[in-house]
């Protein structure tokens, strides 16, 4: 197979865990005679440093090209005196418009040996597996108008969203619980919403074409509750966009090890993979990032966009085998493991695969 991956570092640390994942992915393919081809490219405050904005039409056509593309991350205080619409935040919201990835996808499952970490109880932790389907172009974050009225001393931002976007991410939700275990909670504020009360009767109408789901509502205070008391309960959540950044912030810090954690964002035809964690402007250079999140985003690159299960297992394994081996960067903590930085992690899930 042969596959062209538009590689997006970003700022911070994020050069150095992608090329933890380019490495782990050349010995993919390697293993199993596939052609990745990377092409890089800038976003954010180093695309602004370069170019003089977040996100370049160029790096847009590059991406509309491409068979996939991995995110690092972006942000960092270096920047934060600019303009909000030269903001490195802005690249990152401009790439989801311009690609379509109407939906982020985030699995939050613990990692044992990390399970102690967690800022809730093991016996409360202990066996969630969760599947955030958050609508991610569309809401409050995109909505018109949005603006300063009566000499700034009053902000209005729009919630709006059309049927079909609630109906595309609804119906991933839909599928989604249909190949995991068959459980989908619709999270909500349809005491107070309207368009929350539209998604609502969507769900209610999709419903009837997948009967053997389960369909619950919540409302979004309910589910952040929930999260905390009962993480096992749920199986995907299905939310729009400002209750999902939310609700994934959340659940991605239950297993106490953010930096573990992968994302994508799909469209109809192509995905951006990166994980949840920032940039870490502190500890960029110093060679201690943690590269794993970044490596199983490559994994789940793999898995939606290539179909290629097998490989993506192999890497999930990978990490797994050498966190039970004990091994760790600094942001984690494994009891009577072996600290290690970045190039000896991604070293360590190499000789792994």
């Amino acid at each position: 197979m042969k596959k062209k991956i538009i590689v997006l570092p970003g700022d911070g640390i994020g050069k150095e865990i992608m090329d933890a994942a380019v490495e782990v992915l050349s010995t993919v393919s390697h293993k199993y005679n596939h052609e990745f081809i990377f092409e890089q490219h800038e976003i954010g405050g180093t695309s602004y440093d370069k170019y003089g904005e977040p996100l370049t039409d160029e790096t847009v056509e590059a991406c509309l090209r491409a068979d996939a593309i991995l995110l690092g991350a972006i942000g960092g205080p270096k920047w934060d005196s600019l303009p909000p619409h030269l903001r490195p935040e802005q690249g990152l919201l401009k790439i989801r418009k311009a690609l379509n990835l109407f939906a982020n996808i985030r699995p939050i499952k613990g990692f044992k040996p990390l399970l102690h970490a967690s800022p809730l109880k093991e016996s409360v932790i202990q066996g969630s597996d969760i599947y955030i389907v958050r609508e991610l172009t569309g809401g409050l974050y995109f909505g018109t108008p949005r603006e300063r009225r009566e000499d700034g001393n009053v902000a209005v931002d729009t919630l709006l969203y059309h049927r079909e976007e609630i109906e595309r991410i609804v119906e991933k939700g839909f599928e989604s619980a249909r190949l995991r275990n068959k459980h989908l909670t619709s999270v909500d504020k349809a005491n107070v919403l309207e368009s929350s009360r539209l998604w609502r009767e969507i769900v209610e109408e999709k419903k009837a074409d997948y009967p053997d789901v389960k369909v619950d509502h919540m409302l979004v205070d309910s589910a952040a509750m929930k999260l905390i008391t009962d993480p096992t309960y749920f199986d995907v959540i299905v939310t729009e966009n400002l209750f999902g950044d939310i609700l994934s912030d959340e659940g991605s810090v239950l297993t106490g090890s953010i930096g573990m954690l992968p994302s994508a964002s799909l469209s109809e035809t192509i995905g951006l993979f990166e994980p949840v964690h920032g940039s870490a402007p502190d500890i960029a250079g110093k060679g201690i990032a943690n590269p794993l999140g970044m490596i199983l985003s490559a994994a789940m690159m793999l898995r939606y966009s290539f179909n290629l299960n097998e490989e993506a297992s192999l890497i999930e394994h990978a990490v797994e085998k050498s966190l039970e081996q004990g091994y760790h960067t600094s942001d984690l903590n494994i009891k009577d493991g072996k600290q290690v930085n970045t190039k000896e992690m991604t070293e360590i899930v190499i000789r792994n695969l």
